[in-house]
């Protein structure tokens, strides 16, 4: 997979200008963010700077602490209705506000495999489902698949939380980190717990954690609404749910 997602990462770089060093930037604040979660595959507890930025090239631009493990887990989602909801006190539900899935093939004509119409669109309709006019304000936070450290800004885009080509931005400023104005991957991501097979619906089960305020030390404080995402094969398979403490 990092070889073929590689050249996708250079074309980005080569679109925005992103510095060279943004993906280490989020490689080390989704494995500072692993160290709060329990139940992360992958802890690094001395993780630094430096340390990623040393670590092997495997495939130019990524490293090997900026990509995922291959890891064995498990995940379960209960999905009930409002009368459920009611009648399990045990915490409160995420209710569920709009759900979306969009594929498109791999390759055609003038595709764009750097920034896949599919994931605009699912993202817009998901959005539009869910009655979200302005996502960057609107979201608290996201729980986004991000195999390879490179993706979170490329996905930023791809979600409408940033302007084409600014992506990066979020990373340098800190909007992505856990006290940011919208923090991304709380519990260390794909990065740090690559459950092949249940990857895709744990975005999905930790973006319903927060907002039923069941994270533990990755709690965002104050999060309503979150987005989970998920996605697969050469960029072409979309899956992505917006869940809130509020019943819509």
């Amino acid at each position: 997979a990092g070889g073929f997602f590689a050249p996708l990462i250079r074309g980005y770089m080569q679109r925005s200008g992103a510095p060279e060093d943004t993906g280490i930037r989020v490689a080390l604040k989704d494995r500072l963010n692993a160290l709060k979660n329990p139940v992360a595959h992958l802890k690094l507890p001395d993780v630094d700077f430096e340390m990623i930025a040393n670590s092997p090239m495997l495939w130019d631009p990524i490293r090997y602490l900026e990509t995922c493990p291959s890891s064995d887990g498990a995940c379960a989602l209960v999905i009930g209705d409002k009368e459920a909801a009611a009648q399990d006190r045990s915490a409160p539900p995420a209710w569920i506000h709009a759900t979306q899935m969009k594929t498109e093939p791999t390759m055609f004509a003038k595709r764009d495999q750097v920034m896949p119409q599919a994931g605009l669109d699912c993202s817009a309709e998901l959005y539009k489902k869910a009655g979200i006019t302005d996502p960057r304000k609107e979201i608290d936070c996201a729980e986004i698949y991000v195999p390879f450290s490179w993706f979170e800004p490329m996905w930023m885009e791809n979600l409408h939380f940033a302007p084409i080509g600014e992506g990066w931005r979020m990373t340098y400023e800190g909007a992505t980190a856990l006290d940011g104005d919208l923090p991304v991957n709380m519990s260390g991501g794909v990065l740090s717990t690559n459950a092949i097979g249940a990857s895709g619906m744990v975005r999905f089960a930790e973006a319903a954690m927060q907002v039923r305020g069941q994270a533990g030390e990755h709690q965002v404080d104050g999060a309503k609404k979150a987005v989970g995402h998920a996605y697969g094969g050469g960029s072409q398979y979309f899956a992505m749910w917006v869940v809130g403490a509020d019943k819509p």
